[in-house]
């Protein structure tokens, strides 16, 4: 009998239990992410305020810590790799999971650069400060609040958020080339204040480091959102 309805097309229960394997461990990636994330977060602010309060203790839980950053990166790894291997993911999915093992690599390395912060703010805690300290420390926060934002664009796929991320990368460009001047300017003049103004360019470009690789995460979301590989720091 001609009931007029269309029929339905039935989905194979293996292509179910697949998808929803595929879904799971997606899930288990991002969730990896989200750990890097934060604890990359925390670790550059924690950097510069162990510098800015010349807290030595503070500035080697910091180096101690970045062990935990390269430990959630393999982990990341092990979980792109074992879903892949298991999954056979294809087309979207593979392009998500790929981007998520470079973003990862790139949190790893943005660690990297915190602790390099907190290297120089060990060799600088007994040293009286600077007053350019203070624009350092506004650099690092500017920073951080850079990582929260993209992996807030990356978590929802939006391109236009990371943007948003990535073009004020301009503003810890500017603070650092302002903080370079300023530093050598007063090198010159005061010779005792050549080493401490050295150890605190260095840290201030590993700040500046720090936004070109929230750039480039910021172009993985865009790709992931439209498909178009784009340079967001022409």
């Amino acid at each position: 009998m001609d009931t007029g309805m269309e029929p339905r097309l039935a989905i194979p229960v293996e292509q179910t239990r697949s998808r929803a394997g595929l879904d799971r461990d997606e899930r288990l990636v991002k969730d990896g992410i989200l750990r890097m994330g934060s604890l990359v977060e925390s670790q550059i602010r924690d950097a510069v305020r162990a510098l800015a309060d010349r807290d030595l203790e503070l500035a080697e839980s910091v180096i101690r810590g970045d062990q935990r950053i390269n430990d959630a990166q393999r982990e990341v790894a092990d979980a792109i790799v074992m879903t892949i291997a298991t999954q056979s993911p294809v087309a979207r999915d593979l392009r998500f999971l790929i981007a998520l093992d470079h973003v990862a690599f790139e949190l790893e390395r943005i660690g990297d650069h915190a602790s390099s912060v907190a290297k120089q703010a060990r060799r600088l805690a007994a040293e009286p400060a600077l007053r350019e300290v203070a624009d350092l420390t506004r650099m690092g926060n500017l920073a951080a609040d850079q990582v929260g934002g993209v992996i807030a664009a990356l978590i929802d796929i939006d391109d236009r958020v990371a943007r948003e991320v990535a073009a004020r990368d301009d503003d810890i460009d500017h603070d650092y080339h302002a903080l370079f001047a300023n530093v050598i300017d007063r090198m010159r003049g005061d010779p005792s204040a050549v080493e401490r103004g050295t150890r605190l360019i260095l840290a201030s470009h590993w700040i500046e480091r720090i936004g070109d690789r929230v750039t480039n995460i910021a172009e993985d979301v865009v790709y992931l959102a439209t498909g178009q590989v784009e340079d967001l720091n022409p």
